[in-house]
């Protein structure tokens, strides 16, 4: 429980710090000119303690010979808007003015996805010098850059997602598109929206004119026609876009089955008691679950077959889910022989694969979504696990997460490695949330293994070329793989890389998960399910 309470408050230490954004000298200049901060326009425009922030750790430990980018300079989250559930972006101007580094864009396109997906209603905070010109190659011409966001503004649209601007500062170069892409731009005075600033102008056509008169706030609101509603200040302007959000009407939500909320059995603190992540102490996964789910009731599917595998239905802030989970006890098997077999927790056998791949197409059958607790270490090896068809096996639940047309949501617990990440729903899987513990481990392999299996390459390299390493320089070499190995599997290098959409704390599993499951039911559209060829 120490060492869990530990890692979270280094955590929460470390987001703290991202949340000063550019620093308090910028936060200064900022409100010089009258304009509040990101973080203080998203508290005055969503509903007291509803923003559920994503992403925070985007670009961290990235552009340092930059000065860094703390958030990726833009804020996105859910939050509750006269209690609707919208999709926030919102440019940090105290990081580098707002300007979009790689990771910026890339941050807003999975923002963007999510709501796509989810059909969630979006608001723009823009406040924005535009591309950050000595990355601009990196920024500018591909899919998952800066141009992605417009023709994402434009999808979204013909998608009937509400999408309203707020433009309160700079709104310059090809960034004044995405307001103008949307049902309602407002803006405030002062602000300016141009597709060339004054300098520009001048030096390509020869043109001196103010910044104001170019594309303020008065030109663009009586002349150009461009904004719908012109404000004094950014409190009138966060005021007046949540009176327009307070008259929408309501769509047609979801098929997910959803009863009144019940409460947990047991106290969500003991999880820090009961993970642990040493592979000499293997926890029990359902202890887990019965402090996430509603009442601890779960509806174990083969409870006797596949036991390295946790499948079952439950409910989680009352939607149903079916659950799919790596169990960390060890298990005896018994096979077809009647031989007897000891299983390892974390690890993914043929039965294990089989059962879930079975229990995910049931969920698809009857609308059910699915959420995916990781801790594996990938999938059995060896001569007994080839000969029952283990590579059959996992194809097979690949296929059925790959194909699958219900909600997704993937929980790292703890290790999460190889094609056991792939199976359990990965990143690249389409699960619409990924959230991560503290304790998560993200990589091809352990530390360890990857480690050994690296400097034993490198020791045979160089015997070839006739050198022979100490053991001292052995374990040396070993310690430094090992710790940039560790490194990157850490789940903050992940987060960085927006391979993980938030870090949570082990207690707010449940609240994650819920938050997460509200926004899958904006969207009432189920595709028909279709697995193609299984592997038999």
């Amino acid at each position: 429980m120490r060492f869990m309470a530990d890692v979270m408050s280094q955590v929460h230490n470390q987001e703290e710090k991202i949340r000063e954004g550019g620093g308090a000298k910028a936060i200064e200049s900022q409100h010089s000119k009258g304009r509040l901060t990101a973080r203080e326009r998203i508290a005055l425009l969503s509903d007291p303690e509803s923003f559920f922030e994503l992403g925070i750790y985007t670009a961290q430990g990235m552009y340092e010979e930059w000065g860094g980018a703390p958030a990726a300079g833009v804020i996105t989250g859910l939050a509750r808007i006269h209690t609707r559930l919208v999709m926030i972006i919102a440019n940090d101007a105290t990081v580098k003015a707002g300007a979009f580094f790689p990771m910026t864009a890339k941050k807003v396109i999975r923002a963007q996805n999510i709501a796509i997906e989810n059909r969630i209603p979006t608001m723009y905070l823009v406040d924005s010098a535009g591309v950050f010109l000595p990355l601009q190659e990196d920024v500018f011409p591909d899919t998952d850059d800066f141009g992605r966001v417009f023709r994402n503004n434009a999808v979204m649209s013909a998608m009937g997602i509400p999408q309203i601007a707020a433009i309160m500062g700079m709104c310059v170069a090809g960034g004044g598109y995405l307001p103008v892409m949307c049902d309602h731009v407002l803006m405030t005075d002062g602000s300016g929206l141009f597709l060339a600033g004054p300098a520009l102008v001048q030096a390509a056509i020869g043109q001196k004119v103010s910044a104001e008169e170019l594309g303020g706030a008065a030109m663009h609101s009586a002349i150009s026609g461009t904004v719908d509603f012109r404000e004094p200040n950014d409190e009138a302007c966060l005021a007046r876009l949540r009176s327009i959000v307070e008259k929408w009407g309501y769509r047609r939500q979801s098929p997910w089955d959803r009863k009144k909320p019940e409460d947990a059995k047991y106290a969500a603190e003991e999880i820090y008691g009961i993970y642990d992540s040493s592979p000499a102490r293997p926890y029990d996964m359902k202890e887990i679950l019965a402090r996430v789910v509603d009442g601890a009731r779960f509806d174990e599917y083969k409870p006797e077959y596949g036991k390295t595998l946790v499948c079952g239905y439950a409910r989680i802030g009352g939607f149903a889910v079916g659950i799919v989970a790596n169990q960390k006890l060890h298990a005896q098997q018994t096979d077809h022989e009647g031989n007897k077999r000891v299983e390892f927790g974390g690890v993914i056998y043929t039965e294990s694969a089989e059962k879930a791949a079975r229990f995910i197409m049931d969920c698809n059958q009857n609308l059910i979504p699915l959420v995916f607790f990781h801790d594996v270490n990938g999938f059995m090896v060896g001569r007994d696990a080839e000969w029952s068809g283990i590579i059959k096996a996992g194809a097979k639940m690949v296929n059925a997460v790959s194909n699958s047309v219900v909600p997704k949501i993937t929980v790292i617990v703890g290790g999460s490695f190889g094609a056991g990440h792939y199976a359990m729903c990965g990143k690249a899987y389409d699960p619409r949330f990924v959230f991560a513990w503290p304790t998560a481990r993200y990589a091809v392999m352990g530390g360890d293994s990857a480690a050994g299996t690296l400097v034993e390459i490198k020791l045979r390299q160089l015997e070839r070329s006739g050198k022979q390493l100490s053991e001292e320089e052995k374990k040396q070499l070993y310690e430094s793989v090992k710790q940039t190995y560790d490194e990157q599997s850490d789940p903050r290098y992940g987060a960085a890389r927006l391979w993980i959409d938030k870090i949570i704390d082990p207690m707010e599993t449940r609240a994650a998960i819920t938050t997460a499951l509200e926004a899958a039911a904006l969207n009432p559209d189920v595709p028909e399910f279709k697995v193609g060829v299984l592997q038999t």
